[in-house]
């Protein structure tokens, strides 16, 4: 008996995951009854076709499998499975599938899934609870678990300065606008330091755009950290850890705006110490700490 022909694939797939309503969901296509006569559902993804890059591949046959417009991550797993007789195309091969798997992610907004491509590999396309895919209640290719076993949510460490800003018994804050990771909830003035600059000089930037009032900074009042996975702006789950320097600084005469056009802050205004006290005002536990950092 003759050996069988041989058939080496090159694919690139996608762990995309979801929060909602404090559960994780995961995106999954399932396979046309040609590919999988039972139930069978698997990461979007597909071939790398000769000279693509396999994350534009990944890009492109997301957006097929899910009319979705997915960004992609930089990093990888990659999978090897060799398959001595498995049957393609109405043949019997000599089957090795090389497995790209990365992590992609979608807005917070995006459309429900569905399948663009006429007559491919998949059928159907929608998040399912993570829960679900564990418990077997999901029928998922072998890939699936094993992608979920190594993925790691994309770790970042962010260094950031905020401003605490008295005026009596006021605190000057900002509202978080739905491009924060806390959309609706009070917070100091301030963000996200830039390579190379000087945090009081990134602050008193900060203070401008998001209160229209020029800042002096003066000093330094401690150092505030906050560690929890959950969704960024972007879509992407992430394990995220910001550093938070916390200074004293005064602003202008006038009033308060925001200047900021479809930046994270969304409101500013003056409010009373007592309120942010009393829990009327739902602050972040940065308040907290800074407002707690002048009274000890």
């Amino acid at each position: 008996m003759g050996s069988l022909p041989r058939r080496q694939r090159v694919a690139a797939y996608a762990v995309m995951l979801r929060e909602r309503g404090g559960r994780v969901e995961i995106l999954l296509s399932r396979l046309a009854p040609r590919v999988s006569r039972a139930e069978m559902w698997t990461l979007p993804g597909g071939g790398v076709d000769h000279g693509e890059d396999p994350r534009a591949a990944l890009v492109r046959e997301i957006y097929e499998e899910t009319g979705l417009a997915a960004a992609v991550g930089e990093t990888a797993h990659v999978y090897s499975a060799h398959m001595p007789r498995a049957p393609r195309d109405g043949l019997l091969v000599d089957a090795h599938a090389i497995r790209i798997v990365y992590d992609a992610w979608v807005p917070p907004d995006a459309p429900a899934p569905r399948v663009v491509e006429v007559d491919g590999s998949t059928i159907e396309a929608a998040w399912h609870r993570l829960e679900d895919v564990a418990s077997g209640a999901v029928p998922v290719a072998t890939q699936v678990t094993d992608a979920l076993v190594d993925h790691q949510p994309h770790r970042l460490q962010r260094v950031a300065a905020y401003a605490l800003v008295r005026r009596g018994d006021d605190v000057l804050l900002t509202r978080l606008s739905t491009r924060a990771a806390h959309p609706g909830r009070w917070t100091l003035p301030g963000g996200g330091v830039d390579h190379g600059e000087h945090p009081s000089v990134a602050l008193a930037r900060e203070v401008e755009e998001e209160c229209g009032l020029p800042c002096e900074v003066t000093g330094l009042l401690g150092v505030h950290d906050t560690h929890f996975a959950g969704h960024a702006p972007s879509g992407r789950i992430e394990d995220y850890h910001g550093i938070h320097l916390v200074y004293a600084a005064t602003v202008g005469e006038g009033e308060p705006h925001v200047q900021e056009v479809d930046g994270t802050t969304e409101a500013v205004a003056w409010v009373p110490m007592a309120d942010i006290e009393a829990g009327a005002v739902d602050v972040l536990d940065l308040v907290r700490y800074a407002t707690r950092s002048t009274h000890d």
